[in-house]
């Protein structure tokens, strides 16, 4: 009976964090960002990350009543990693990096009939250690710089869709 108790709670301890991660990515709209009327007439408005690759997926949609007005959808994405700093004694020291990567975007978005297909967005492959360490400054030249194994994370991305001709963006999703 105890494993079966212990199983239930896995299952529920499982299933409340994939519901807090979903929950942690905040979408806004902003209808004066859009022409009058646009709406959401397939698909879904959302994005996530997955726990193993920590890759971002927007997802695929269309908007109505969008008239003649063009569109963009760019995501951005920023990373984060320790890397350490050994001297030729053996001391090492810990050095917060961080790469943003280059914005994922869809171009210029044409509207057809008043409606505009949005395309899915992902983003690009995680920096590697080569990278974390190229940005890392160590407290002397001589010293080696090294990445702490586990530690490239996804520290933040930003999703957003804007219209030409308008202020602010009309889709503004932020994660994780």
């Amino acid at each position: 009976m105890s494993k079966r108790f212990l199983a239930i709670i896995a299952a529920l301890a499982m299933l409340l964090f994939g519901v807090t991660t979903a929950a942690l990515a905040a979408t806004t709209t902003n209808p004066a960002a859009a022409p009058t009327g646009t709406h959401l007439q397939t698909g879904t408005i959302g994005c996530s990350v997955d726990p193993t690759t920590q890759l971002v997926s927007c997802t695929t949609f269309e908007l109505a009543g969008v008239g003649n007005a063009n569109a963009e959808a760019t995501l951005s994405t920023t990373y984060t990693a320790t890397v350490q700093c050994r001297n030729r004694g053996g001391q090492i020291v810990e050095v917060k990096s961080q790469v943003k990567t280059v914005p994922v975007t869809t171009g210029s978005l044409e509207p057809k009939n008043g409606r505009l297909s949005v395309p899915a967005l992902s983003s690009s492959p995680v920096p590697t250690a080569a990278q974390f360490e190229a940005l890392a400054t160590c407290p002397n030249g001589n010293w080696t710089k090294e990445l702490l194994g586990g530690t490239i994370t996804l520290s933040s991305f930003t999703y957003k869709l804007h219209f030409a001709g308008f202020t602010g963006d009309y889709i503004t999703i932020t994660g994780p």
